[in-house]
């Protein structure tokens, strides 16, 4: 019986009276409590003290601690009473505990194990080490164990919990959800291919949620050419922002006055591209379908490009690839991965069954009126709701006036599956004359509730209820936080839930029964029986309020009160519209309805059976004044409690396996903050840590299977429960496999990737934790000021949860969770949202009351229970409020030393920090310190006499925490808050030593937070000292006063404040730029003060800025004693000042370097030195086999291997494209001549180089992961090379191009020579050229509050350039020493002098890309503008028209001084025929840092050195003039030119070709190629060494100020400098664009064959066709030429004879026709667009009175289109339809082909069926040589074609009828009509013979 019940409840307590020996009776009580213990025993071993600490182990005489029995120890039992025995036994065993559990034993060695200490380990700050160092700490704990197999666990002992009673707080305070966002949708509609239908004019809509454009219209073809660019901006939050819908639709014939046919549409939702890899889809092509039929197959394809940009991110775009590799369609399908291209229809089936709970919604007057005179009573809402999806919108029908409304509805959706939209939004509405408002909104993330894999399964949920949260439920006519309840930003209150569930079922769409509409239907459904959701338990919510203090003034004067609500229950003010949440009771018959209102009458009567009746709220108190700012509680040794009843369906288990994962989560997050920490730091051995983190997760992913698996009731579990259940086990299985093996291959030089996989791990477990299917609503704690809400806090109901497993609890249920409340909705945001309204200190136990017993078993110990007197059995209430009867006195000692990179408050771009530190109820301030962003103020602050309530041994081990606020001191008006942090003071029992290794306590960084961003960093140290019965005397002591009220400041004391040494800090102070005005006046005289911890220096003076803002005196240097230690090195300070006159001066900006770690100065490793000195290295530079005039040269990397070989694999692959590309048939290409070659040839070799390095760079990357995966998966041990793999492509930087597709292997293809292409800007690539020479950007004021709108760049008000270097005293003496050491210069030796310098600039603009369009149009007509200094350069009339990618091609020469005309912007600008051009975007280029960079970049060095031709040498120094310059400037011995072929360059060796071409063919000797080899490879050379800038294209972003953040497009250019007193250089490079070449495509049409007839005869029936061609080239539509008319074919042949002639201008390297036309007849100018080459043949059925009837086409890509059939047998489809390989071949190169080609056309079944051949030649000529020969169209002169020899049939009928006549009759006739010719001359025989026969018998009777 007993042990039953142990067995059910999981705990007993049996009491009895025994006798002892002096016969006196004692009170026995024994607690018997049983605990799962998992198999392999790795968690849950018992601490010694639960079995010690029982209640069993105390004998109590009297009952008046009869309710202590009540609080087993379920960690740390209340101490035993004083006198009792068994007491002194009991802290003895407490001292021995206390030891083993210090904070270094949070560490776990090997595999030696301690005892489980704490389950859940939480840290409350972001990790912060100890300073101790963690080797002592090993070898001190484990003796000595071997480093390699150590994984530590968590080293954030200080901050982590020991005892377990405390949870951590969350420290950021702003809710990010709802606040708007800049976003921008870009699209690019390409082409599209193979439209069903014939003959169409397709148009294509772009649609992004409700905003629509379209593309211009293209006339009669099915694979249309667009490249028109759509921009959609957006200013909205970004969960409405990824829910709205990107949809694409091909629209067939729309003009003004018709909406035009919709062909085919493609939906899918802008976070489903958010989510792909750079946001972006490019050119992929989208498969449309058509809604309305879903049973048709796909409609077609379009190809397009879609990239959603937020504010801050950078869209690369990858280069612009020739179209080649994208006629691929299948391979390149616009779909995410992992989702099949053959997408099915499915139905969605969304069932509601029913609400309850909802809130009013329309005001009670009507309802009152009405009550008053029907007696009618109302509930008075009228529900609905409404389901989107997919941009589809389903609504159930309304229920008038019911707070719980049953459905039974089903609405159905039919779209795609694997659907691209995400989410489903289901809202419950209320009905309403005027308009409509949400009540509640839930999402349904589809991702959550299906699983794609082999393993998964289809969406499915429910049904189970989804709880809604929203704005507070008392209804108002304008409700303020109206937005919560649609969904936007966290709710704060529960609004209702609604029971629902979701199916999907995939079509066969081949079943003729189907209806083909994809409307959204609403049908009724089978209601759920009631236990569906599982069974109603009853749940008991018990909380106890430890502290509120921090309570914001405004609020301070009235009575507050707090009250807790789960669901409705506990809700006391929201009106009465209450519903009686009926629930069946256990016990009677089950059928019995007991109604228990929610709210209770005032008698606060008990039910009969003596139910417990819920207390919600606690009483109203008047608040305490805490200091000027807050207020506090007077919550002192009085806790008020609450408790609430409520029933819920019991489906904890989904709540359990949520926190199991929860908890590996935090756990692993907790470890990998740590190991991040530690990297940081630069604390040794971050990996062990690592593994420590992964061995835990592993042991707790199986602790999850093991747990997850127990079965519970079937009858409530969803089949997402069994499914998410299976797929969570089978995850969580293989994770903790992969961290297993992760753990073992975990080695220094592998920590960082293997750190990246875990922080993977750490997302998926976060994605399985989140259960969709809700069950028990949160809890919400809101303080009410005079019975008005003014600020909450939400608590997650699982975090909160009981279980009897200690895994499965909720991580802060039974324990003190610190909760700061915040105002709710839009008034949380921004500043309003960074003040704390209230923070509380909150214990919650919420579970089934089955299991109430044990709900206090959390709260700090020694205290005494006070109830509602009421009732016999006491046991049974909960408390309404706890009395604590222990209290300890406190000391805390507060050291602020000093905070950093703080945020800069005041206009000045400066802060007057002070700091408020807030504990308990005592607040205290430190001084305020002006002018700084880094204040070391150097404080102890002293709070004394605090009083903690509890168990003294807890308070050791888990003091409350100390909030710290940092303030800006305004001269009026109140003080700005800068931002917070949390701490836990290292807390000293009065019976405790003052000494190593807690005391004293060392500095640490806490990370200050503003809102939700961080804001600095504060160091200090926080001590918590007990007082003992002596008094403060055994405190250590404090030198000076403690009467904090009047006395001196305190200063940090010695042995916490870090040790100083004397360091030396060298500034360069080279000049100043950009400086904005101040005050309206210009800055004229500025100097330089630079800080650091109170000491400095100041520049000298800049006597006129606008003559040279550069510094007289470079070098001074400063002495100031810093910290040893790195980390604790305060900020420098630089401020630029503007010296007025009389004396005065005026802030202009300053800039704090945050960390000084960067300028110090090492000393090079000796050894290190010794070995690159050591014997020659020879670097082989093979050249190639000289080709053609031309001398090229391999680089290759000399660490790298040598050689870069192309995989046989690569050249497989180039041969494959070679059959694509025509094959072996055509060796005869011509190779380009040498003169042929210009710039651009170089410009696109070089970027099909970029492109192929990408492809191998990503081909490397991936097959470098799935190795990485594979090793995992199957935990192989060895340890893959997988980071070189990655690197290597990286290597080959110097790029060896695998030889070109079209060139057959037998042939060597001449070798281009290249350019370097940088999809980035160069700074990116070079460090931005800060090698010596650093800038500082100087800011001004304040950050504005709404921080979205005020960006960094607007606060910059100018730039300082210089640099520091920073060492101890004295300096080393090989410096000093060394030769031309100028000791004015100190360690800046060598450096140029900043005299004014005059330079030419060169600026190459090559093209742009991308750009955002600026007119109506969608396009823009874009210019370059260029700025440099007082150089403005607007290319105006050199526009281009309506383009977004125009070619520029120019070069600008500018002559410019530094420094005072250093900053360089090139912008693009939009040329507008009215009104003044805009701006699309610029980009700013500082050439100063580029011209004296180490890293040459005044002219890029080419890859080979030629003195004529496309590739001559731009710059005017010749490489071996450079080479000698860079020796001697780097004292680096050389260049020794040795044998030939050999140049010496310190110890390096390099070889390379002696010999150099003139323009005649000459050879003469040279070293040029030599020098130009060491410089190529200048960054090998030791210790001067770095890489050379090479000859280069950048591009760069375009950016405008309207639009900050968000990139406009970009720019490919370069910049080359020389300097004017050097020779000056040749002409510039020509790039100017290519000219597009004239041609003249002539097509004779001879005859077609087999063309399928379509008239039937008038008076035969015979098929025929009246045939005649109709040709063009793609986009000249209008320019299309018909053939004449080969009237009725019967046999489908035809002849025609007939030439069209095609004029075009075509580009052959971009292989694009160019066309220039008005886009219409308003258009100002041509617009040029660029087409790839295609001719479309179409056959047509001429009709004389209705229209042509098209019969079918064949488009030929001019390009590269199959050979045609020699006969017409041969022709097939196949030649068409590309499955095989056919030859291909190019016009171009082929210049005249002849041959048949197949007709298609699209059948009803949207099948290609064969529909005629046509026998064509192609001659292609160029304009010089079509005026040669001149042709003339169809068979005119000259060069006429003789007239096709037709059967006469076709000879017209209505031209010749008597001829076609004769023809048609007699020809098949014959015989009839023979016959009835007879037949007629008998009858006209008959006719007269019975005509003239009377009047012959009548003569002849007569006888005439």
């Amino acid at each position: 019986m007993v042990l039953q019940k142990v067995v059910e409840e999981g705990q007993l307590e049996v009491t009895d009276t025994l006798i002892d020996d002096n016969n006196a009776a004692v009170r026995t009580s024994v607690s018997i409590e049983i605990r799962y213990q998992a198999l392999d025993g790795a968690v849950g071993a018992w601490s010694d003290g639960e079995f010690l600490d029982s209640p069993s182990s105390r004998l109590e005489s009297d009952s008046a601690f009869e309710t202590d029995s009540l609080l087993p120890g379920h960690r740390q039992g209340p101490a035993a009473p004083p006198g009792k025995p068994g007491s002194s036994l009991l802290s003895a065993e407490r001292h021995f505990r206390r030891a083993g559990k210090g904070v270094f034993s949070a560490m776990k060695l090997g595999k030696i194990r301690p005892p489980k200490e704490d389950p859940h380990r939480k840290q409350d700050e972001p990790a912060i080490l100890e300073t101790e160092d963690l080797d002592r700490k090993a070898m001190r704990l484990g003796g000595g164990l071997d480093p390699d197999t150590i994984s530590l666990a968590s080293v954030t002992a200080v901050t982590t919990n020991v005892s377990n009673k405390r949870s951590k707080p969350d420290i950021k305070m702003e809710p990010s959800a709802g606040r708007p966002m800049d976003y921008q949708v870009s699209i690019t509609v390409i082409e599209a291919r193979q439209l069903v239908g014939l003959n169409m004019d397709p148009v294509v809509c772009v649609e992004v949620g409700e905003e629509k454009k379209y593309t211009s219209m293209k006339e009669s073809t099915n694979c249309p050419y667009y490249n028109e660019y759509f921009v959609f901006d957006f200013h909205v939050p970004p969960d409405v922002m990824f829910d709205k819908i990107v949809k694409l639709s091909v629209i067939h014939s729309k003009n003004l006055l018709r909406s035009g046919t919709l062909v085919g549409s493609f939906k899918m939702d802008v976070g489903t591209v958010y989510t792909q890899p750079e946001h972006q889809f490019y050119h992929k092509w989208a498969i449309l379908s058509d809604p309305e039929d879903i049973t048709a197959g796909l409609k077609g394809y379009l190809k397009c490009d879609i990239a959603v940009v937020g504010k801050g991110d950078n869209i690369k775009t990858p280069h612009k690839a020739n179209e080649t590799d994208e006629d691929d369609i299948e391979g390149n399908l616009l779909l995410p991965d992992g989702v099949p291209p053959e997408r099915q229809w499915a139905r969605f089936y969304i069932k509601i069954y029913r609400a309850e709970g909802l809130p009013r919604m329309n005001t009670s007057l009507m309802a009152n009126v009405k009550k008053a005179l029907i007696g009618e009573n109302k509930d008075l809402v009228d529900p609905y709701v409404q389901v989107l999806f997919a941009g589809q919108k389903g609504k159930t029908s309304v229920q008038k006036s019911s707070y719980e409304p049953l459905w039974n509805e089903q609405i159905v959706f039919t779209e795609m599956f694997p659907p691209l939209c995400k989410r489903l939004k289901v809202q419950i509405r209320d009905s309403d004359k005027v308009n409509d408002m949400a009540i509640g909104t839930h999402f349904i993330d589809l991702r959550k509730i299906s699983n794609e894999g082999d393993k998964g399964f289809l969406p499915t949920f429910g049904p189970a209820w989804v709880n809604m949260y929203g704005s507070t439920r008392n209804y108002t006519l304008m409700d303020e936080h109206q937005d919560l309840n649609e969904g936007l930003g966290e709710g704060v209150s529960f609004r209702a839930r609604l029971l629902l569930s979701l199916a999907v079922e995939i079509l066969d769409t081949s079943n003729p029964e189907i209806t083909s509409s994809t409307e959204v239907q609403v049908e009724q459904t089978t209601p759920v029986a009631d236990n569906c959701t599982g069974r109603m338990e009853e749940f008991f919510l018990f909380g106890a309020f430890l502290e509120a203090t921090m309570i914001d003034r405004k609020i301070g004067d009235k009575p507050i009160n707090f009250e807790v609500t789960i669901g409705n229950y506990g809700n006391q003010i929201d009106g009465t519209s209450k519903p009686s949440l009926r629930k069946k009771k256990e016990g009677g018959d089950g059928e019995e309805e007991g109604s228990e209102l929610l709210q209770h009458s005032s008698e606060d009567e008990a039910e009969d059976d003596g139910e417990l009746v819920s207390v919600s709220s606690t009483q109203p108190v008047k608040p305490l004044i805490t200091d000027r700012n807050y207020f506090h509680l007077p919550y002192f040794e009085k806790k008020p409690c609450i408790y609430i009843k409520s029933w819920w369906q019991d489906q904890r288990r989904r709540l359990y396996n949520a926190n199991i994962a929860d908890k590996i989560a935090d756990k692993l997050e907790e470890g990998l903050n740590d190991v991040h920490e530690m990297i940081k730091t630069e604390k040794p051995h971050p990996e062990r840590r690592l593994r420590g983190v992964l061995e835990e997760l592993s042991t707790g992913c199986f602790r999850f299977v093991t747990l997850a698996n127990k079965d519970q009731s079937l009858s409530a579990r969803t089949r997402l429960d069994r499914e998410r259940l299976k797929s969570c086990m089978r995850e969580l299985e293989n994770m903790g496999q992969q961290a297993k093996t992760l753990r073992a291959q975990v080695k220094k030089n592998t920590m960082r990737d293997k750190l990246k996989l875990a922080q993977n791990f750490l997302q998926k477990l976060r994605f399985l934790a989140d259960e969709p299917q809700h069950t028990i609503p949160d809890v919400f704690v809101w303080m009410m000021s005079s019975g008005k809400r003014t600020a909450y806090a939400r608590i997650p109901s699982k975090d909160i949860l009981y279980s009897i497993v200690d895994e499965e609890t909720g991580k802060d249920c039974a324990k003190v969770k610190t909760v700061f409340l915040r105002l709710p909705g839009k008034r949380g945001f921004g500043p309003a949202g960074w003040t704390v309204q209230a923070k509380m200190e909150i214990y919650l136990w919420l579970g089934v009351s089955k299991q109430r017993k044990d709900f206090l078993s959390g709260l700090p110990c020694g205290f005494e229970e006070k109830k509602a007197s009421r009732g016999p059995g006491p046991q049974a209430f909960p408390p309404i409020s706890l009395l604590y009867t222990k209290k300890q006195v406190f000391q805390l000692r507060a050291h602020m030393y000093q905070a950093r990179s703080l945020f800069a408050a005041d206009s000045s771009g400066l802060s007057d920090p002070f700091a408020r530190v807030f504990f308990i109820t005592q607040g205290q301030c430190t001084e305020v310190l002006n002018e700084t962003l880094c204040p070391t103020w150097d404080q102890m602050l002293v709070f004394d006499n605090v009083e903690l309530y509890g168990d003294a041994h807890e308070m050791r081990d888990d003091p409350p925490i100390i909030v710290i606020e940092i303030y800006d001191q305004d001269t009026v008006g109140k003080a700005d808050f800068m931002g917070r942090t949390f701490a836990k003071p290292v807390v000293k029992m009065s019976d405790e030593p003052y000494g190593p290794p807690r005391f004293p306590p060392q500095l640490e960084y806490y990370q200050i937070y503003r809102g939700n961003a961080t804001a600095g960093d504060l160091l200090a140290a926080f001590e918590l000292l007990q007082i003992g019965p002596a008094g403060k005397s055994d405190l250590p002591p404090i030198d000076g006063p403690t009467d904090t009220e009047q006395g001196p400041i305190l200063p940090v004391p010695l042995g916490i404040r870090p040790v100083l040494s004397k360091y030396r800090v060298e500034i360069l102070f080279w000049g100043l730029r950009d400086l904005k005005r101040v005050n309206l006046a210009q800055v004229d005289r500025p100097r330089v003060d630079i800080e650091c911890a109170g000491r400095g220096v100041q520049s000298a003076l800049i006597q006129n800025y606008k003559k040279n803002p550069n510094f007289s005196t470079l070098v001074k240097w400063f002495e100031v004693d810093l910290p040893e230690n790195e980390l604790l090195h305060p900020p420098l300070n630089i401020r630029v000042v503007d010296c007025r006159a009389f004396g005065r001066y005026t802030l202009v900006g300053s800039h704090a370097v945050s960390s000084l770690r960067h300028f110090i100065h090492r000393p090079p490793d000796k050894k290190a030195q010794h070995w690159s000195m050591a014997g020659e290295v020879v670097i082989s530079m093979e050249p190639d086999v000289p080709i053609k005039k031309m001398e090229t040269m391999v680089k290759l990397e000399a660490n790298s291997d040598a050689v870069v070989k192309v995989d046989v694999s690569e050249e497989e692959k180039e041969k494959k494209k070679k059959k694509k590309k025509g094959g072996g048939e055509e060796i005869e290409e011509d190779e380009p001549d040498e003169s042929m070659l210009d710039w651009w040839s170089k410009y696109f070799a070089s970027i099909e180089t970029m492109k192929e390095q990408l492809r191998q760079q990503e081909a490397a990357a991936a097959e470098a992961e799935e190795k990485e995966e594979l090793e995992i998966a199957e935990g192989s041990k060895s340890q893959a090379k997988a980071k070189d793999k990655v690197k290597a492509p990286k290597e080959d930087k110097k790029k060896k191009q695998p030889p070109p597709p079209e060139a057959p292997e037998k042939k060597s293809k001449q070798k281009i020579d290249e350019l370097k292409v940088y999809n980035k800007e160069l700074e990116a690539e070079f460090d931005s050229f800060e090698d010596w020479l650093h800038t500082f950007s100087l800011f001004r004021g304040k950050i504005g509050d709404n921080e979205d709108t005020a960006t960094e760049e607007e606060r910059v008000v100018g730039r300082f350039k210089g640099s520091m270097c920073v060492y101890k005293v004295p300096l080393p003496e090989d410096i000093t020493k060394e030769a031309g050491y100028d000791p004015n210069f100190g360690m800046f030796q060598g450096i140029p002098s900043n005299d004014p310098i005059n330079v030419l600039v060169r600026v190459y603009v090559v093209r742009a890309t991308d750009l955002h369009p600026a007119d109506i149009n969608g396009k823009a007509d874009p210019y370059i503008a260029i700025r440099l200094g007082k150089t403005d350069i607007k290319d105006k009339e050199n526009y281009i028209s309506k383009q977004l990618n125009p070619i520029f091609g120019k070069s600008f020469d500018i002559e410019a001084t530094f420094p005072m005309e250093s900053m360089l912007t090139v912008a693009v600008y939009d040329w507008d025929l009215v009104g003044s051009d805009d701006l699309i975007g610029e980009t700013k280029i500082d050439l100063e840092n580029r011209y004296y960079s180490k890293h040459r970049a005044t002219c890029g060095l080419s890859q080979a050195y030629s003195i004529h031709g496309y590739n001559m040498w731009r710059d005017p120094a010749k490489p071996s003039q450079i080479l000698s310059r860079l020796c001697k400037e780097g004292k680096v011995d050389g260049p020794h030119y040795g044998p030939p072929g050999r140049v010496k360059v310190a110890n390096r060796v390099f070889t390379g070709p002696t010999e150099i071409e003139d323009e005649n063919g000459q050879k003469k000797a040279t070293e040029e190629h030599l020098a130009l080899a060491v410089l190529r490879h200048w960054e090998e050379i030791p210790r001067a060494g770095c890489k050379l800038v090479p000859e280069h294209v950048e591009t760069r972003p375009l950016l405008n100020p309207d639009k900050p953040g968000i990139e406009q497009g970009r720019l490919e250019m370069w910049v080359d400098m020389f300097p004017m007193d050097m020779p000056a250089p040749g002409p510039a490079t020509d790039i100017s664009p290519r000219k597009p070449k004239r041609y003249e495509l002539r097509v004779i049409v001879w005859n077609t064959d087999e063309v399928t007839l379509e008239d039937d005869d008038f008076f035969t029936g015979e098929k025929s066709s009246d045939i005649f061609v109709r040709g063009w080239l793609k986009g000249q539509q209008e320019d299309k030429q018909d053939t004449d008319v080969h009237y009725h074919s019967l046999t489908g042949e035809g002849n025609f004879n007939w030439r069209y002639v095609f004029p075009f201008d075509y580009l052959m390297a971009e292989e694009k026709i160019v066309i220039s036309k008005k886009e219409s007849m308003f258009s100002w100018d041509e617009t040029e667009y660029k087409i790839p080459a295609r001719l479309t043949l179409q056959v047509w059925d001429a009709d004389h009175f209705s229209a042509d009837d098209f019969l079918g086409a064949i488009e030929l890509d001019l390009n590269r289109f199959p050979r045609g059939a020699k006969t017409a047998k041969q022709c097939s489809m196949d030649m068409v339809t590309s499955e095989t390989d056919l030859p291909l071949v190019s016009i171009f190169k082929q210049k005249r082909v002849k041959g048949w080609w197949p007709f298609v056309a699209r059948n009803e079944n949207d099948e290609l069926e064969l529909t005629g051949k046509v026998e064509a030649e192609l001659h292609l000529l160029t304009a010089e040589e079509a005026e040669k020969s001149p042709a003339g169209l169809a068979r005119n002169e000259p060069d006429p074609l003789e007239k096709p020899n037709r059967p006469d049939t076709s000879f017209i009928w209505f031209l010749n009828p008597l001829k076609s006549m004769r023809y048609f009759i007699w020809h098949t006739y014959r015989w009839l009509l023979l016959k009835l010719l007879l037949l007629l001359l008998l009858l006209l025989l008959l006719g007269l013979f019975f005509y003239s026969m009377p009047g012959y018998l009548v003569k002849k009777l007569l006888g005439a």
